[in-house]
């Protein structure tokens, strides 16, 4: 005879609590998206995107400051996504477990900890004081690329734990050096890992103003030449967060829904993009 199981009070509670929560974190992010869509959709168009803010035009656009942003973002990947994955292969794969891997864990978790306005202060006395490099692009990135590197070690080390120990000892076993071993099958296998800490990275790097601030400047303005594209890393460049900030200083709220609706919309599109590559990769597995 089979008992039918006793259902307890406390478990009910508890599951209730469960789905009530769940429920109020949705309707918390349905409810900011939509109220900023509903501010910001009368203000983006298409001069908005593809023009910059003129008094002698007459227009009011972003498309200086979504420059500087996608200049930053790839100025910060291409310092920091090397350093972070090679910082992680060492810690997990040739660090000997003891007091300096414990002290170097340490010292990642706490610089991901720490206010990024902090960073940006250092930013701004180290690289834009001391090295002259002012207020640029390339301060900005180099200041990012402090901020973000923890996150991408961080999570290149838990992708590499998450593959099978057996993995390792199946090429060394048939004679692969461990740096073959490395390439061909722990960072494969690790890949959807590692570039979900990347893309997450990006999203910190989309939504930071206190850092930029002291370190990136305020500049909106396209180059006017080709050679001007190369030479913007060197000079100020706002992102859209920083413009966002200005806008709501002055006053022009319209404006600063715009900046956090298409600002909104990229966030939502890294993260389906984060789900798409993990989803890609596991299946191939």
């Amino acid at each position: 005879m089979i008992t039918r199981k006793r259902i307890r009070v406390s478990d009910v509670i508890l599951t209730a609590f469960i789905y009530l929560a769940a429920a109020l974190s949705v309707c918390l992010l349905i409810g900011i998206i939509g109220y900023v869509f509903i501010k910001g959709a009368g203000r983006v168009d298409f001069s908005f995107i593809t023009s910059v803010t003129s008094v002698l035009k007459g227009t009011v656009g972003i498309a200086g400051n979504i420059l500087n942003t996608i200049y930053i973002i790839l100025l910060t990947l291409l310092i920091a996504t090397p350093l972070g994955i090679g910082a992680a292969i060492y810690l997990n794969e040739y660090a000997r477990p003891g007091k300096i891997v414990k002290l170097i864990e340490a010292t990642t978790e706490t610089l991901s900890g720490i206010p990024s306005i902090i960073f940006g202060l250092f930013g701004m006395v180290v690289f834009g004081t001391v090295f002259g490099l002012s207020y640029s692009i390339l301060t900005g990135s180099i200041t990012m690329a402090l901020m973000i590197m923890p996150l991408i070690t961080r999570n290149t080390q838990e992708a590499l734990k998450s593959v099978p120990y057996t993995y390792r000892q199946g090429a060394l076993g048939i004679g692969a050096t461990k740096w073959y071993m490395i390439r061909t099958i722990l960072l494969p296998s690790a890949m959807p890992g590692i570039l979900t800490g990347v893309i997450l990275a990006v999203g910190r790097i989309v939504g930071e103003s206190a850092a930029l601030l002291f370190t990136a400047g305020s500049g909106y303005l396209l180059p006017r030449t080709a050679e001007g594209y190369f030479n913007k890393i060197l000079e100020p460049g706002g992102t859209l967060t920083i413009q966002l900030y200005l806008s709501m200083q002055k006053g022009e709220y319209e404006v600063a829904f715009g900046i956090a609706l298409v600002l909104i919309v990229i966030v939502l599109i890294l993260n389906a993009l984060a789900k798409a590559v993990a989803y890609k990769f596991t299946t191939k597995k």
